[in-house]
């Protein structure tokens, strides 16, 4: 079963936002070039940052790498152990927490999100799909990944090919094929109305 999945908006946006949405259901047998990962990579590399100070740290996991079903495994909670080990790779975003002077990095949060959704964008482009995951064990996946203690892992982007929804079951087949919604604009609004 396909789904047509492509938001529903009141003014035109970019193709490549009207067509992202997050599956679920990978293609186990895709596994991404180095070429795309590094796009991908890139993407949040270059994303906006506050003061210029990229404070975003990632972590690529490739489905062929033996991290990857161990983070599967004891790094995520729920359903998303029976779908991510799908997807041929996994992205942590982590933060830096604090700079050299120990001052917390407040904002740092804002500039890795925009790092992952620049990452997600440019991953759409070349005609694959992402899926964030927070259901995440956090300390489990820094201590794998052996991270620093003025890093704090956010969330986790399985990327790969779209499979069908079919490969799924319970409430991942559910969702899979539930229609995109999102809140009215004028419901998220809170000053002006175009």
């Amino acid at each position: 079963m396909t789904t047509n999945k492509r938001a529903v908006t009141h003014a035109p946006i970019a193709d490549v936002l009207a067509e992202r949405w997050s599956p679920r259901s990978f293609d186990k047998s895709h596994t991404l070039s180095n070429e795309e990962a590094l796009s991908i990579l890139e993407a949040g590399r270059w994303a906006p940052s506050a003061n210029n100070l990229q404070p975003w740290r990632f972590a690529y996991i490739s489905r062929e790498d033996a991290l990857h079903s161990i983070i599967c495994e004891k790094g995520l909670t729920g359903f998303n152990q029976a779908w991510a080990p799908s997807a041929s790779a996994l992205i942590v975003v982590a933060v830096l927490n604090k700079n050299q002077e120990g001052t917390p990095l407040t904002g740092a949060p804002y500039d890795a999100g925009l790092a992952a959704s620049l990452m997600q964008v440019q991953a759409q482009e070349l005609g694959l799909h992402t899926h964030q995951i927070g259901g995440l064990v956090r300390d489990e996946i820094k201590s794998i990944l052996k991270m620093d203690q003025d890093i704090d892992v956010l969330v986790l982007i399985a990327v790969g090919k779209v499979a069908p929804a079919e490969n799924l079951q319970g409430p991942a087949y559910d969702r899979e094929i539930a229609p995109r919604v999102r809140l009215e604009l004028n419901e998220i609004m809170l000053y002006g109305q175009p």
